[in-house]
């Protein structure tokens, strides 16, 4: 299955502190190449770094973790157009990071894999299936 994975699910696959059943099922059920927005690497990068620096993974931890994510299939789906993120972004009141994940959704007309609420909550109101915690709400 071909979903949008963001990067709130993939950190808590890979982070022991904030590691989710719903996150584990979510990830094994990928079973094609998944699109994800060029981002989503910047900011996985950027939680493995701080998790590092601040000792919640060992030394080396955030290279092996991302290896991990490295191995799974998915597809630099680059930056997205600015128009439509940044009129999803507007309408409702998400940061362009969550609106380039949402307007990928959209645009491919694929399902959103997340744990953000207010993410989640938006790509219901554009009619997106969200997997995760917050699929039908809170």
């Amino acid at each position: 299955m071909a979903f949008v994975l963001d990067a709130s699910m993939a950190a808590a696959w890979l982070l022991p502190e904030e590691y989710s059943e719903a996150a584990e099922a979510v990830i094994s059920k990928i079973d094609a190449l998944c699109p994800v927005p060029s981002l989503f690497f910047f900011e996985i990068r950027n939680i493995l770094a701080m998790s590092e620096r601040r000792g919640r993974i060992s030394a080396g931890g955030a290279l092996v973790n991302m290896e991990r994510v490295r191995r799974l299939p998915l597809d630099d789906a680059g930056i997205g157009g600015d128009g439509y993120v940044l009129l999803l972004s507007a309408n409702h009141t998400l940061s362009t990071y969550d609106a380039a994940y949402l307007a990928l959704a959209i645009n491919r007309s694929i399902s959103l894999a997340t744990l953000d609420r207010k993410l989640a909550s938006a790509a219901r109101k554009e009619g997106v299936t969200v997997f995760g915690p917050f699929a039908h709400g809170d």
